[in-house]
């Protein structure tokens, strides 16, 4: 079982989308567009600070 990171060297703004498109094996434009006009912003907040960098 794949466990969720952020890769705050690999993606953009602490590397949250990109650790999102790693876990479901997708595109990171999918989640950073998810996060920008989705309404996303207050989510990615909290898990750019609980998660633990891969």
């Amino acid at each position: 079982m794949n466990k969720l990171y952020r890769y705050p060297n690999k993606g953009y703004l602490g590397g949250v989308c990109y650790g999102f498109a790693v876990y479901t094996k997708t595109d990171p434009i999918i989640w950073r567009i998810l996060a920008i006009f989705a309404g996303f912003g207050m989510v990615y907040l909290v898990f750019w600070l609980f998660l633990e960098k891969g």
